[in-house]
């Protein structure tokens, strides 16, 4: 993974001590708060429903375990509100019927990001400087800035990598930090590089896309796609270059975000995405972006063209750790390996978790993060700890936050993995249901966030509960159920296969769900925003509409088909009437517990 540099640490530093001095001038009140405010924000605190939330960037979702520690320090540490605050917050939980605010925590985010919802704001400038200790922040992670850049959580090591996208992450990462012309750009804008054959990065659904790619002369170079997103209205970007050569890539990036900050909506919120833009004006904005881009090469010098020398360095940190064969050969075999080989629960643990690794001798092993009791990518300050220290033990001290909020190890030696398995098992980590239908992906929704129009964590519980039995999920097999608690779409509930989506009805929650989306990877097929099925749900009823629609699943699916394509296969129909024919069935039995509840009253009268 990437080494900091002295500039780098510099770098931190310096933008530490400059909150430090924000923060202070504010709290005194010489800063006023809506001053304070986007300089907040540009260092990743935000002020939510309950308290203020910190989000820390994890570039392109690599982590040391020095640096998970870190985190798990500021867990036990600093999320920790004041007991009127979070006494305050429990009782309006209490009266929409939850209490699920746990502190002492940080949720892995869909971004590759790690959040806090409980520290407090005249804390944040020591937890800057300790994250700063261990070459974290929290820079852009927010604010209508260039955010945190993405990748495939198993870039580097996928069996069917192209090219490593990693380099290419970490120079764009640090040509977009603190970028003057962009620091205030219509809106947020979110970059993702897939290098891999399989596009499981989510590309398509991002502001600008990136497929690393070899042209007919066998070059590097970089498909540019422009114009995706989620939100208000789910977008899939358009390609605007079939290749790019890979040293001019922060060139065109310039001009694409150039014609956006010159052109992008700044009257209407809900319009000033670069979709919109893309949208509106079809292939003039291409047109521009091109005009742009020659500009900047053939008057501006190219200024931001990447020398080889460049690439190189940064590329030097991207290589296997250099203990890695050392560890291979002094990996002891464990007392009762073959007992475990045997194991049923072990061979699903194998099929679901762990998968291949361009070397050979070694596999990616996927923490699950989905457990009863926890909300989707939750992870206390122990837990946190204890998957550091599986890192540290299994996997050279490294660690990726997915897409899918849970933690993967990297480099773990093959001939390890009964060992992993049950240490992970006595952690916790070692469910086998990744990519089944209980790896639910859920934004914190109407519990933290202010934003949110419903809860999302309770739906994500009550379809976790009823979906236990490992015989039923492997049975279903691969389904991506993705949850929001609003249109933000941080859930990313429209390329789930189903989506559901938080509504707000009368001051009231509801669900709308969505039935055949796709993030663009193999299983699910070209990146699609899902259909909505029908008028939404009440929360009482969306599990039961679950549990429908795959119960339609299972009535009209040919052998070995996927949920998704079945769906594609037979269309929304039989999978609409399932999902009416369950909200009529619920509401008929809660009339029956009325009336038997009536009765039961009257007695006690």
């Amino acid at each position: 993974m990437y080494q900091y540099t002295d500039f780098d640490r510099h770098f931190v530093r310096q933008r530490a001590a400059q909150y430090r001095d924000q923060l202070e001038r504010n709290l005194k009140g010489d800063l006023k708060d809506d001053e304070f405010r986007p300089l907040r924000l540009q260092n990743g605190w935000y002020v939510q429903r309950h308290a203020p939330m910190l989000r820390v960037a994890v570039p392109y979702g690599e982590l040391a375990s020095r640096q998970l520690r870190a985190l798990a320090r500021i867990a036990r540490e600093f999320d920790q509100p004041a007991a009127g605050v979070y006494a305050t917050a429990t009782q309006k939980q209490a009266e929409l019927g939850t209490q699920h605010l746990p502190t002492g925590y940080g949720h892995f985010s869909t971004r590759q990001n790690v959040q806090f919802n409980w520290i407090p704001l005249h804390k944040s400038a020591d937890v800057m400087d300790l994250l700063a200790d261990v070459d974290m922040h929290g820079i852009q992670t927010s604010g209508n800035c260039i955010r945190n850049i993405t990748t495939d959580a198993l870039a580097g090591i996928a069996a069917d990598e192209l090219i490593d996208p990693r380099p290419y992450c970490e120079i764009m990462r640090q040509w977009s930090s603190l970028h003057p012309e962009f620091a205030h750009l219509p809106r947020k804008f979110k970059i993702a590089v897939s290098g891999a054959a399989e596009d499981r990065a989510a590309v398509a659904w991002h502001d600008i896309g990136l497929h690393l790619r070899h042209n007919t002369f066998g070059q590097v170079g970089f498909k540019v796609l422009v114009g995706g997103g989620m939100g208000r209205t789910p977008i899939i970007a358009s390609t605007i270059r079939e290749f790019l050569p890979w040293h001019q890539i922060l060139n065109y990036l310039e001009a694409v975000v150039r014609v956006y900050n010159r052109w992008g909506r700044r009257d209407n919120l809900y319009k000033a995405r670069i979709k919109i833009l893309v949208k509106a004006e079809g292939p003039r904005f291409t047109e521009e972006v091109e005009a742009e881009y020659q500009d900047i090469v053939t008057h501006d010098g190219a200024p931001h063209t990447i020398p080889q020398v460049e690439l190189d360095r940064v590329y030097a940190s991207f290589v296997p750790p250099a203990h890695i064969h050392k560890a291979l050969a002094a990996s002891p075999n464990i007392a009762g390996q073959a007992t475990v080989r045997a194991s049923a629960d072990y061979q699903r643990w194998l099929k679901q978790n762990v998968k291949p690794h361009k070397n050979p001798t070694l596999r990616a092993v996927t923490l699950s993060f989905k457990r009863l009791g926890y909300a989707p990518g939750d992870a206390s300050a122990q837990q946190m700890d204890r998957a550091a220290d599986l890192a540290e033990e299994f996997s050279a001290g490294e660690l990726r936050v997915t897409h899918e909020q849970n933690l993967l190890l990297p480099w773990v030696p093959a001939n390890r993995l009964p060992a992993l398995w049950l240490a992970a098992r006595q952690a916790g980590f070692a469910r086998a249901n990744i990519g089944l239908l209980t790896d639910i992906i859920a934004c914190p929704g109407g519990d933290f966030c202010a934003l949110a129009n419903a809860r999302s964590i309770p739906i994500a519980e009550a379809i976790s509960q009823r979906y236990q039995d490992l015989d039923e999920l492997f049975d279903l097999g691969e389904i991506d159920l993705h949850i929001s608690g609003c249109m933000n779409s941080c859930g990313h509930h429209h390329s789930g296969h189903i989506g559901i989506l938080g509504v707000d009805k009368d001051g009231r929650e509801w669900y709308q769900v969505s039935l055949g989306g796709s993030d663009g990877s193999t299983l699910s097929g070209n990146a699609v925003p899902g259909k909505v099925i029908g008028p939404s749900f009440a929360a009482s009823e969306v599990t039961d509409v679950v549990e429908a629609l795959l119960d339609a699943y299972r009535a009209q699916r040919l052998a070995g088909e996927t949920f998704i394509n079945t769906v594609r296969r037979v269309g929304l129909g039989p999978f609409q009437t399932a999902a009416h024919a369950a909200r009529h069935e619920t509401a008929d039995a809660g009339r029956v517990l009325h009336v038997h509840l009536a009765s039961a009253d009257a007695l006690v009268d």
